[in-house]
């Protein structure tokens, strides 16, 4: 089956080589026939699993709409098409950057939407090795969606690359994907997703040492519709005070809430690892109503339990 489809590919590249050849009565090669036949190649090539020789007859095929001048889409096409072809044989890094290459053209050529979506395919692509060029091209997808007026898809990328920025420890770059974020999805009056965005960004702020800023996030958030005394106010105005007060009880209770304890992954984990200024134990006062010296050891047993987490 595979060396049927081979020949099958080499017959189409013969083909596509006599669609270029000129004589006294053909003055111009066929480049539209031409990428044809490379295209058809390609996929022969492909379904035999000879990924490299699929890569080359794709770029042919780009290359032929190129000279065509009046097929570049298809061209963009047959260029990201190379990309899958690297990504097939595990060549990450060149995948991506035929994959750039494409979007690129595709914005050139009026099809940004197109771009935005291959520059978020590529992310998912690279971010099992890569989480850097990850959120880099989650980010760049996000741009183009975001200059369409997009603002829902543009929000909802630029919340993988915020959640990547985290994973990464990059917490000050995290703060400002994850405020932009935030605004766009208060201009399309998404208010639950902004009140979800505020405990994110309170939890990173908290983790940079920042109770300002953290602080800041909730007070300015008082202006959003329904916010003020919602279940995700209350838990942060807790949060916020047992951190000031280095009350670790009131901190371990908010951060292991369903609230923040059910949140996305990376930001689950900020939750449980938070810790109070100076790494304090937890207030026996507020434990001991719960059942005298019986209820003071438990604290103990949890501080130990999450002793030396992220921060």
């Amino acid at each position: 089956m595979a060396a049927q489809k081979i020949n099958e590919a080499h017959e189409h590249i013969a083909k596509a080589e006599k669609c270029l050849k000129t004589s006294f009565t053909k003055w111009k090669p066929d480049f539209d026939s031409a990428a044809s036949e490379y295209a058809k190649a390609a996929v022969c090539f492909k379904n035999a699993k000879q990924f490299d020789q699929a890569k080359d007859a794709y770029l042919k095929e780009a290359e032929y709409h190129t000279e065509n001048k009046t097929l570049f889409h298809a061209a963009s096409k047959a260029i990201e098409q190379a990309g899958m072809m690297m990504k097939e044989q595990k060549k990450m890094p060149e995948a991506i950057q035929y994959i750039e290459k494409a979007c690129m053209m595709y914005m050139e050529n009026g099809t940004p939407d197109t771009a935005a979506m291959a520059l978020d395919r590529a992310g998912k692509l690279i971010e099992p090795i890569n989480l850097d060029k990850a959120v880099d091209l989650y980010q760049k997808a996000a741009g183009v969606f975001e200059n369409e007026d997009r603002l829902r898809q543009a929000a909802e990328l630029l919340g993988k690359a915020s959640r990547l920025l985290v994973r990464l420890r990059r917490l000050d770059d995290a703060a400002v994907a994850l405020q932009k974020e935030k605004n766009m999805y208060k201009e399309i009056e998404n208010y639950p997703m902004c009140f979800k965005k505020t405990t994110a960004q309170v939890l990173i702020h908290l983790h940079r040492a920042d109770y300002v800023a953290a602080d800041k996030c909730v007070r300015e958030s008082y202006s959003l519709p329904g916010y003020s005394g919602s279940e995700d106010c209350v838990a942060m105005e807790t949060l916020l005070q047992g951190y000031d007060e280095q009350d670790e009880d009131q901190v371990y209770r908010v951060c292991n809430s369903p609230l923040l304890k059910y949140m996305d992954n990376d930001y689950a984990k900020l939750s449980i690892s938070l810790r109070v200024p100076g790494g304090g134990s937890k207030k026996k006062a507020a434990a001991a109503p719960q059942g005298g010296a019986g209820g003071a050891s438990a604290p103990t047993e949890e501080e130990d339990d999450y002793e030396g987490g992220l921060c």
